[in-house]
């Protein structure tokens, strides 16, 4: 990788892994993409160049790329779970058109993509413990749809045209950076800052209900580390589980008081995105990526909670 281009780059992940790749790729170009009305500010815009990069829209795509003599792209554009099941059709267009019209830039460019898949992309027959690298994947959701089509479409350009797609089936994520937008997981994000702020923390999702979690800083690390990995060596390429932690509300609750005593939380069950976290695998098997990569997390639970905590009070306090 040298001269990269980030779409989404204002979003919880993409506004992130922007500044890490312009921190850590020397002699090379990183450009921020972005939509109308979410354009870079602060250090993401004073950093780097910046483009508007509609995924909707290939022509424009391809400029940017044969501006910046692009050689990967990170494609983080998607409507997030909760959201699109609101907007189902807007969900399809942004992460199915638009990935087609990446795919396409890619190939006549000869451009790798990185287009994360999730752990919305497995279902209810899915197993939900120790869930597999490769196993059965029927989601009811059309984000979940959605992730699997990125999955099998993406495989279908290496596989055809030899386009350097790779990926990783992200967990929720966690940052203190900034705020998700619609996602199942986001609740283990919104406790912190209810905690930090001194609030009761109204949590959506019922206790007992296990999903996959990761905090950003492992999930960045990932996302470039898998772009940098040997290709010889990638038996699997779209997607790789990878994982890190898996708790349930009450056991996040619970540490979070270990820090914060005063910290009260209840419960208001949302019955859409409870729905969604009940078909989610409870805890990813992420031995291929183990294996072929040398993917490992460095945060748990405990790790994530005390990072979390001490960024939230010196940002909100």
């Amino acid at each position: 990788m040298k001269n990269i281009l980030v779409i989404g780059s204002t979003g919880q992940i993409g506004s992130e892994l922007t500044m890490k790749l312009r921190r850590e790729i020397d002699g090379g170009t990183v450009v921020a993409g972005y939509i109308p009305g979410s354009e870079p500010k602060g250090e993401l815009l004073s950093s780097g160049p910046s483009e508007i990069a509609d995924v909707r829209d290939g022509a424009a795509l391809a400029h940017i790329v044969g501006k910046y003599k692009i050689d990967t792209i990170y494609n983080l554009a998607a409507l997030l779970s909760a959201v699109a099941e609101k907007k189902p059709l807007m969900a399809w267009d942004i992460q199915m058109n638009g990935l087609i019209n990446i795919l396409e830039v890619a190939r006549e460019n000869t451009c790798a993509v990185f287009t994360p898949s999730s752990i919305g992309s497995f279902g209810l027959d899915t197993p939900h413990k120790n869930t597999p690298q490769d196993t059965l994947q029927r989601p009811r959701t059309m984000y979940g749809v959605t992730k699997v089509a990125t999955e099998l479409l993406s495989d279908y350009y290496f596989f055809k045209y030899g386009v350097d797609t790779r990926a990783v089936r992200f967990p929720g994520l966690i940052s203190h950076v900034t705020l998700p937008g619609g996602g199942t997981t986001d609740y283990a994000v919104e406790i912190f800052y209810a905690a930090v702020k001194g609030e009761e923390f109204v949590c959506p999702i019922k206790p007992g209900t296990y999903m996959d979690m990761m905090y950003m800083p492992d999930a960045l690390r990932a996302a470039v580390e898998i772009m940098q990995a040997d290709p010889q060596r990638l038996r699997h390429r779209n997607a790789f589980n990878i994982a890190s932690m898996s708790f349930e509300p009450e056991q996040l609750a619970a540490k979070i008081k270990e820090y914060i005593p005063t910290f009260k939380m209840r419960y208001e069950i949302d019955p859409v995105r409870q729905a969604i976290a009940e078909s989610w695998p409870d805890n990813m098997d992420d031995s291929c990526a183990r294996e072929e990569w040398g993917w490992y997390p460095a945060y748990d639970l405990d790790a994530t909670a005390v990072d979390m905590i001490a960024a939230l009070r010196q940002k909100l306090l």
